[in-house]
């Protein structure tokens, strides 16, 4: 399970969780003292027309007398009216509080998410991300604008019931209500069970929200495994799962609901029973307050029902309130002390002008790191890099090589010792510092919807058209722009579908480069790509690396020919460095490495 799902399904209502959702509706305090208002009238209003109706019976009906019944009737159509204004002006209220609401959760949520380390991205999975930032997000708006709603009417309603039917005839009243404990007991039952399900109907959602997700992103590999029987079954197990919980919350709720008529009706019996022979019996009270009291039964149990519903669906929400708020509440991994973040500022309020040029030295200083829950992957680990370098990293999958880069890219930290840029520990500088001085390159390029202008532009927003073109050519990547019919308006489509697999690496290749970056990192950004692309992107590697600090992970060993020191690691240690003729000479790994993919190569042209 993954710690992001619930692991306790008999927690009880968090309260705490409640409170802290609460600081959502601050800028809508006005709003909501309005609709406090407006609903306290609306049940002031519904407590007033039995009393009316009472009166119409005490005065009209039994007596048989007509007069002043114009003005009862003006009376009347007049509280209609400011009933039908009140009902208007609280579903406008609480409709813009139910959009409002999720939007300001969305916005912080996001932004929480860019904040994130990479190591979140890395064991999270996006459907887990999505549910969070859309369904449940909206669910918590639902809840809590129309929640609030019902609970100030239930609750005004229920009080002025209370106090005019104890006025009215105090023990009548006592007996109607005294079904209410029971239903308070009932409801305390219910509550676990209801809650529960409700939880394990928001975990199984947000599993198919992941396998919708990946079955999406992943259909060419299913067409082409032919995978589509074992999916649907995949699937159809998990929405199986989703559909036995909620049809037990379901019966849960059905159950609940049930109950409160049930005792209503008994509340509304005792009203009659009572209240009836005390009017056959002449026990000081008329026909207009017994049916008072049957109407005020009625009602009373109405907001009832109203709270009970509250209560289930505030129940069935806290799950999603505990999923948001787990990734709101989230802490990054990587984060700056107070006191750089004082000198240099934040993401998103960078304080530039102290921001010290990065020169490019890089030193790893008996540098220890594991993944959490992991084996460690370096151990001691040195190295020196200097300004300018171009250094090369081959060695086989789970090596450390990546780890390496990641590192001194500061997507992690080291579990011990120190990582240093031109001579001072990375730490005592701002991730947003390193990061604006950094380009990095994917294995598997992704572009963003828009123009080819605009993913160039991507991470460096303020590039003018010459610094785009500039970075294109200095790519290779000029040429084939230009001969798309609207060049660099071109639009690229989702993920950059509508362009092939080089000319994306080539496109992503120009962004990591606009910004002139003092560190370059290519991840394996060869590997995907043919071999004529692999020769433009060769001659734009050695036009970009010039006089830039930069790690090449290597897949294929002939883009790293030229590198200054080629290091290969086994098992998070360097057992062979120096450059590729040095490396050949030794007769050792790397040599058996080039030679046998070079044999590759041979074989695989003769073959075609």
């Amino acid at each position: 399970m993954s710690i992001y799902e619930e692991q306790d399904y008999n927690k009880k209502i968090d309260f705490s969780l409640w409170k802290k959702l609460i600081k959502y509706l601050k800028p809508y305090k006005k709003l909501l003292i309005l609709l406090g208002v407006v609903m306290v009238v609306v049940a002031a209003i519904d407590v007033t027309f039995p009393i009316m109706n009472e009166y119409a019976i005490n005065n009209f009906v039994v007596p048989g007398n007509l007069d002043g019944l114009l003005e009862f009737a003006i009376l009347y159509g007049i509280l209609i009216i400011i009933l039908a204004f009140g009902v208007w002006a609280l579903i406008a209220i609480a409709g813009k509080v139910e959009t409002s609401l999720p939007f300001d959760i969305r916005k912080e949520g996001f932004e929480r998410l860019q904040k994130l380390s990479l190591s979140y991205y890395d064991k999270t999975p996006i459907g887990w991300m999505m549910a969070r930032i859309t369904s449940d997000t909206r669910r918590l708006g639902e809840v809590i604008s129309w929640g609030l709603v019902d609970f100030i009417w239930g609750t005004a309603m229920m009080t002025g019931i209370a106090i005019v039917m104890l006025i009215k005839n105090w023990k009548l009243a006592l007996i109607t209500l005294s079904v209410v404990p029971i239903l308070a007991v009932v409801s305390v039952y219910f509550q676990q069970k209801i809650l529960k399900s409700f939880r394990e109907v928001r975990k199984t959602n947000s599993k198919i929200t992941g396998a919708f997700n990946e079955g999406i992103t992943g259909a060419k590999t299913t067409k082409t495994l032919v995978r589509e029987e074992e999916n649907l079954k995949e699937f159809q197990v998990l929405t199986g799962k989703m559909r036995n919980s909620s049809i037990r919350a379901a019966i849960f709720s059905s159950l609940f609901l049930p109950i409160v008529l049930n005792l209503a009706s008994i509340g509304t019996g005792l009203a009659l029973w009572v209240g009836g022979n005390d009017v056959i019996m002449g026990n000081n009270i008329s026909y207009g307050t017994l049916v008072l009291f049957i109407n005020y039964t009625t009602l009373f149990f109405e907001p009832v029902r109203q709270l009970a519903r509250i209560l289930a669906e505030l129940q069935a929400a806290q799950a999603s309130a505990e999923r948001v708020m787990s990734m709101i509440e989230t802490e990054p991994e990587i984060k700056d002390s107070e006191e750089v973040i004082k000198s240099f500022g934040t993401i998103y309020n960078p304080i530039k002008e102290n921001w010290p040029p990065v020169k490019g030295d890089i030193s790893f200083n008996n540098v220890t790191f594991a993944y959490k829950d992991g084996e460690k992957v370096l151990e001691n680990f040195d190295l020196e890099v200097r300004s300018g370098e171009t250094i090369a990293l081959v060695g086989e999958t789970g090596s450390g090589k990546s780890t390496i880069v990641n590192l001194a890219c500061r997507f992690y930290e080291p579990t011990e010792g120190g990582i240093l840029i031109d001579g001072i520990d990375y730490r005592e500088r701002s991730l947003e510092w390193l990061h604006s001085n950094l380009g990095y390159v994917l294995q598997s390029p992704h572009l963003f919807s828009g123009t080819i202008k605009e993913n160039i532009r991507y991470g460096y927003l303020e590039a003018t058209e010459i610094e785009i073109i500039r970075a294109a050519k200095l790519v290779n990547a000029h040429n084939f722009i230009s001969r798309l019919e609207k060049g660099y308006d071109t639009e690229v489509g989702e993920g950059g579908g509508k362009l092939s697999t080089g000319e994306k690496q080539l496109i992503s290749f120009a962004r990591a480069i606009v910004s002139n970056p003092s560190i370059f990192v290519l991840d394996e950004a060869t590997s995907s790509i043919d071999t004529e692309t692999e020769k433009l992107i060769q001659e734009a590697i050695d036009n970009v690396l010039k006089h830039r600090t930069s790690f090449i992970i290597a897949h294929r060993l002939s883009t790293i020919i030229a590198a200054d020191r080629i290091l290969v690691i086994q098992k998070g240690k360097i057992i062979e460095e120096g450059n590729h003729e040095y490396l050949l000479k030794q007769k050792g790994y790397y040599h058996r490495l080039y030679t046998n993919q070079f044999r590759k190569e041979i074989e695989t042209k003769s073959f075609s």
